[in-house]
């Protein structure tokens, strides 16, 4: 994997929002954060547009972010927010410059699926908070991505959870969020399984739909192909009138346990406060004991 260059004083970030509108006061927020790191802020034209649910029309979107992937003197493109949005474009965005001169993008959520194009093309790119992140996210989330962003190593770590799987793994990481996920299997965007570590996170699903989705990945052939699995927030999970029996941690359970791979549940990742970056396609260590579990990257 081709690791974009580490940033430092005086290079340029530009925020910009492929999907879902955003309010001017997390991206100003962020802004000023990013300043304080001795980065230079640009900010897209349409970031705090709006058209209808999303920053501004497809067409609009997509020119903010190609110019983002273009222009030579940008050398990390932080998204505004997830929501909805990416899919719509990632097909029509030309990525010649971006392979020529990588640079690092940053987002979670439904950036996923600029994250799989990324990785399917061989570069490396940084799962961490957004703007909203900096403004409601844990000293820990900023400091995890300033970290990545200049070159320095990170360790995730969570407390040993009884449902955790012990062992220890090396893989390159993909994930993301797990509807995206399981939404781009059999398509292009789709990761290579094989020998990776597999992280993946969601927010708002129904307990039956986090079923389906873990019965897709089965069915894809994703479990008997990755290295670990490590589950973050799963946050305000819904369930139906009746109840559907099951929690989630079981659910996973049921697909990895006679797989022989460390599984491990609670990293601190994902749509919570305390969203430490993580880098996909960059070599990890997992190892997940019966005190803690601990992610190198």
């Amino acid at each position: 994997m081709i690791q974009p260059r580490f940033l430092t004083p005086g290079d340029t970030i530009y925020i910009t929002a492929p999907a879902k509108a955003i309010e001017d006061t997390s991206v100003l927020a962020a802004k000023k954060t990013l300043e304080t790191w001795g980065l230079n802020v640009r900010i897209a034209p349409h970031c705090l547009g709006r058209h209808h649910y999303f920053s501004g029309t497809d067409e609009e979107r997509l020119a903010d972010f190609q110019d983002g992937l273009d222009d030579p003197n940008i050398k990390a493109i932080l998204c505004a927010r997830g929501g909805y949005g990416c899919v719509r474009m990632v097909e029509a965005l030309n990525w010649d410059a971006f392979k020529k001169h990588p640079k690092w993008i940053i987002g979670f959520s439904d950036v996923t699926v600029f994250h799989q194009k990324i990785h399917n093309v061989e570069i490396e790119s940084i799962h961490g908070i957004m703007p909203l992140g900096f403004v409601e996210g844990s000293d820990a989330a900023k400091e995890s991505l300033k970290k990545i962003l200049f070159g320095e190593p990170v360790i995730l770590e969570a407390p040993y959870v009884s449902e955790n799987i012990t062992g220890e793994a090396v893989g390159e990481l993909v994930g993301g969020n797990m509807a995206i996920v399981t939404s781009l299997l059999g398509t292009s965007l789709s990761y290579s399984f094989e020998n990776k570590l597999l992280v993946l996170e969601d927010i708002g699903e129904h307990v039956y739909k986090i079923d389906r989705m873990l019965y897709s990945l089965r069915l894809a052939g994703a479990f008997n192909q990755i290295k670990g699995l490590v589950l973050g927030g799963f946050t305000d999970m819904e369930d139906t009138d009746v109840p559907f029996g099951k929690t989630i941690k079981e659910l996973v359970l049921e697909q990895v346990q006679d797989l022989g791979i460390p599984v491990a549940f609670g990293l601190p990742f994902g749509h919570i406060a305390d969203n430490q970056a993580l880098v996909f396609g960059r070599a990890a260590v997992l190892k997940v004991t019966e005190t803690k579990t601990t992610l190198l990257i």
